[in-house]
């Protein structure tokens, strides 16, 4: 990154270096306000970020309808990575299972039947069937499932939802957020990218029905590769959508739409929002060399400790300024990965992210006479 200004003085304390980008004129942008949806609630996130960009009544609580599926998945896929289940292991089917109302995935009682089948049953034919057996078989029964959903439901921080069963069928006390959708589906492929890929899938069959994914935005747009369609008459359409697309990924949460057609439509709307005006930035590159004292080095690399991204306006980012905040004067022994203070990203005169700054490098102790000499110069400062 090219340097425009570089100022090093002391304050409060700590060290402070502006850093800013190289002819980055006064920015000029301007956002159109988000589109209208035809949903009772709704919201689009950046994936890797977390910024909302655009919103309605997103801690608004809802029926959930089918959607419960992707808290039932994430259930399956903890267990599934954990190694207290397998995906060719039996699961035998009860007759509550094969009693189960709703969509289905035509699983018959007392049958043995792979974990496998039964998952991709559940999320690509949406089986309510399928959803109880495999509770049941993961947790002996339904209802200490549910206790499993609620407890990684708060794990993931959707403050605004309550499972009372595996299958998203209609009960009272069974509710969600758009916004804890979107959370719930961003954890799931963060975590789960393998199993993830079944939420791309356009079909499956068993028991020789082939059913298909109820998602059509699957045969419309390649960008998309899941999640999950829902409908009660109490929740109305619902939609749970990922799409990946100019280097960034987003998730469309759209609830209580009245039509199959209309809940696909709005969602194209949102997410082709999101990606024409916006962008992510990966900031995990982003490293600066600061002065080090007491060391063989005279300066040591710095950067941010973890993955971190930002979600602004698209092109924006080379108007970002980037302030150094040092805990103090930098003194060896000073370790690869030791935390050296913050660095703030400001856009448009607001403060957009505080992350953790580290040390890139070691920086060991010099000899004697250079630790003299640096003595001598800090007594200055």
């Amino acid at each position: 990154m090219k340097i425009k200004s570089f100022t090093l003085f002391l304050k409060s304390a700590f060290l402070i270096l502006f850093i800013t980008n190289v002819n980055a004129e006064e920015p000029r942008f301007y956002i159109p306000e988000a589109p209208s949806i035809a949903a009772q609630s709704y919201v689009l996130m950046d994936h890797n970020s977390g910024a909302i960009l655009a919103s309605n009544n997103e801690n608004e609580m809802r029926a959930p309808a089918s959607l419960t599926k992707l808290m039932t998945s994430y259930v399956i896929f903890k267990r599934l990575k954990e190694e207290f289940i397998s995906l060719d292991e039996e699961v035998k089917i009860s007759e509550k299972a094969w009693r189960t109302g709703g969509s289905r995935s035509f699983i018959e009682v007392g049958k043995m039947i792979k974990l496998e089948d039964l998952l991709q049953g559940m999320i690509i034919q949406s089986g309510n069937d399928a959803s109880v057996a495999l509770a049941e078989h993961i947790a002996g029964s339904e209802g200490t499932f549910v206790l499993f959903m609620n407890d990684y439901a708060q794990q993931i921080g959707m403050k605004n939802s309550n499972f009372e069963n595996a299958s998203g069928l209609p009960h009272d006390n069974q509710y969600s957020t758009a916004k804890d959708m979107a959370l719930l589906s961003s954890a799931m492929i963060r975590e789960f990218p393998d199993y993830y890929e079944w939420y791309s899938q356009k079909e499956f069959t068993y028991n020789n029905i082939t059913q298909p994914n109820r998602n059509k935005l699957l045969l419309r747009d390649s960008t998309v590769d899941g999640l999950k369609t829902g409908w009660t008459i109490k929740a109305g359409y619902c939609l749970v959508t990922s799409a990946n697309r100019v280097g960034m990924r987003l998730i469309s949460v759209v609830l209580g739409s009245e039509s199959s057609d209309i809940r696909t439509a709005e969602t194209e709307i949102l997410l082709d929002y999101g990606f024409r005006f916006f962008e992510t930035q990966s900031v995990n590159d982003i490293s600066h060399q600061v002065p080090v004292y007491k060391s063989k080095l005279a300066n040591i690399k710095v950067g941010v400790a973890d993955a971190s991204f930002l979600t602004l306006p698209r092109n924006q980012f080379k108007y970002t300024t980037q302030t150094i905040n040092l805990s103090g004067d930098l003194i060896a022994p000073i370790n690869k990965g030791d935390q050296v203070g913050t660095l703030v990203i400001s856009f448009s005169n607001e403060d957009i992210a505080t992350l953790p700054l580290i040390s890139l490098e070691d920086a060991t102790e010099a000899g004697f006479f250079t630790s003299m000499i640096d003595t001598v110069k800090l007594l200055f400062r």
